[in-house]
């Protein structure tokens, strides 16, 4: 394997192979899983759905997840769609480096992973959907290279909370980043599946609707994927890397440019992360935004909600 300055070994990726819960189609509309070429000395892992020379569709992932979040909404794009779903550096079957996580595991460094896989495969105005980190890497995308997106679906974060994120409920939820940022984390979690099972349960439960339950099935596969030694720590490398959301929020200016590529947001009723009010200023930052709530749903919305991202992003690219 390529490894580019020095940079450890790949860990874990065998276990990332697991699909016991809703794999990819095995039909003409899909393509087992696949790598790219590397960037950085990572290369992703991909599952392809739909055929080529349909409308392109990209879906990213967040955490506590992998590239199978997006199962449910690629399956029901492959009928008129070219669908990418790659494992973001870091994540499921994709390189898992040590290094600075600022350099390898930023959004700019994420994006450009996923800039690079869409030029290797040559797909052409994408249709970006994204929630959670994979909502942050498409946002990072437009910026820096509108040119390859068509439009975007998206869920929070997004841009505008300011100060309201010191609001007790809020800042109450966002505990973990700062456990992320923590020796200890890797001591209590890394390489112990059971450990990792109640954690990551816990996030699965506590940000989703009240209709939805994570099932044994789910968590069994990211315990899989989570559980191996150095796979937890490659995952929180972009908490690492971002540093403090709160931070961040309060630090927030208007840009002197906007993000052109049309977006749409669908924001969640229950997400206890983004409350629905800050969404009031996406348009200071988005040239061309709407929300659309999304009712009865958490934080998980292709997860939760897969027939209305599926028909979010179709709308996208008509």
């Amino acid at each position: 394997m390529l490894c580019d300055h020095q940079l450890c070994v790949r860990v874990g990726l065998g276990s990332a192979e697991v699909t016991d819960w809703t794999p990819p189609l095995e039909t003409e509309e899909s393509v087992p899983m696949r790598t790219g070429a590397p960037v950085d000395g990572f290369t992703l892992s991909y599952d392809r759905f739909g055929s080529q020379g349909q409308p392109a569709v990209v879906l990213l992932h967040g955490w506590p997840g992998d590239r199978t979040d997006m199962t449910a909404v690629a399956e029901r794009l492959a009928g008129e769609h070219d669908v990418l779903v790659p494992d973001m550096r870091g994540f499921g079957g994709s390189d898992k480096h040590s290094g600075e996580p600022s350099e390898y595991y930023g959004l700019i460094a994420q994006a450009r992973s996923v800039a690079a896989l869409i030029e290797e495969l040559g797909l052409p105005e994408v249709v970006l959907g994204g929630y959670d980190i994979g909502s942050r890497v498409g946002q990072q995308l437009a910026r820096d290279r509108p040119e390859l997106l068509r439009a975007m679906v998206i869920t929070p974060p997004a841009p505008g909370v300011g100060s309201r994120i010191l609001a007790e409920g809020p800042i109450r939820e966002f505990w973990y980043q700062s456990f992320h940022h923590l020796d200890l984390a890797e001591r209590l979690l890394d390489g112990k599946p059971a450990a990792i099972r109640d954690y990551l349960e816990y996030f699965w439960s506590h940000w989703s609707g009240p209709d939805f339950a994570a099932d044994a099935t789910r968590l069994e596969h990211l315990t899989s994927v989570y559980g191996p030694a150095g796979a937890f720590i490659a995952s929180i490398a972009y908490y690492r890397a971002a540093g403090s959301i709160v931070a961040r929020s309060l630090a927030e200016t208007t840009p002197t440019q906007k993000i052109t590529v049309p977006t749409t947001f669908l924001w969640p009723e229950h997400d206890p992360l983004f409350l629905r009010a800050w969404s009031d200023r996406v348009g200071e930052f988005f040239a061309q935004v709407r929300v659309q709530p999304v009712d009865g749903v958490g934080h998980f919305v292709p997860v939760e909600a897969p027939d209305t991202f599926a028909a979010a992003i179709s709308a996208a690219g008509s």
